[in-house]
């Protein structure tokens, strides 16, 4: 049974020619789920060979550009490829709003309908979806605009135990997470920055590469993989040199790479 993440985009606010802005997809079993859609998404689904109208369900993380600019561009294209299935999409509260405003400033017509599915809790993890292969929960971080991290829970055929993968971006360090990400089998957390930058990232509420194998190591996941790289880590080894110091199973996204979410 497969369940394993592509990135898209690996990149923080930034873009760059190896790092685009933040997009993944989550393949459970055949079953698609788009986290974020960063600037240039669309263009990323077709270079690494991502199915465009398989993305029946996307969940932004929060309403910064590098997390939602690519959205208005892919449901465009979703409807010059004919599609007519209706696509759900979970956000912060306000995904509708900006959404519908571009669309009709830009005279843009869909012939599919979106569902909108906004989020306002503050505490807790709310399970948002559940099909015959997975469940997703949301969980809120901490940011400076309301931010949510994504639990994809696997349900399992026979005696197979679930695996699950946790998505944390963007957000400042907090242990308030834990019982949410607890064991899981895949991490994903933003690494910013590294301690070099430690006043930077506390400032602008992201986390730092030990910050982000600390979590791993308290939530006792098996395997961590780092993204939300800023542009001026070039060569991501301090970052990935820092985390192993804590957390040794550690790995740096990087854009094209499909990763296992293995037990």
């Amino acid at each position: 049974m497969n369940f394993y993440v592509t990135v898209l985009g690996s990149g923080a606010a930034l873009p760059t020619c190896a790092r685009h802005c933040s997009a993944q997809v989550v393949n459970i079993n055949g079953f698609r789920i788009l986290l974020d859609c960063g600037e240039g998404t669309q263009t990323q689904v077709r270079v690494y060979r991502q199915r465009l109208q398989s993305l029946s369900t996307i969940c932004i993380t929060h309403l910064h550009g590098d997390h939602l600019f690519g959205l208005p561009g892919l449901v465009s294209s979703m409807h010059l490829c004919g599609r007519t299935e209706p696509v759900d999409i979970f956000a912060p509260a306000g995904i509708r709003a900006a959404m519908e405003t571009l669309l009709s400033t830009a005279g843009s017509h869909l012939d599919f309908e979106i569902h909108y599915h906004e989020l306002t809790h503050t505490e807790g993890c709310l399970c948002l979806f559940e099909n015959s292969r997975c469940r997703i929960h949301a969980f809120p971080l901490v940011h400076s605009v309301p931010t949510y991290g994504y639990l994809i829970e696997e349900i399992p055929r026979g005696k197979n135990p679930a695996r699950r993968y946790a998505y944390c971006t963007d957000t400042a360090y907090t242990e308030e997470i834990l019982p949410y990400i607890q064991n899981v089998n895949l991490l994903c957390v933003e690494s910013t920055f590294n301690n070099a930058f430690a006043s930077v990232a506390a400032e602008k509420l992201h986390c730092t590469a030990s910050q982000a194998a600390t979590l791993a190591l308290k939530s006792g996941a098996k395997q961590l993989l780092l993204t939300h790289i800023s542009a001026r880590f070039k060569d991501p080894a301090p970052l990935i040199e820092e985390a192993c110091s804590i957390f040794s199973n550690t790995l740096v996204a990087t854009d094209g790479t499909a990763y296992e979410v293995s037990q």
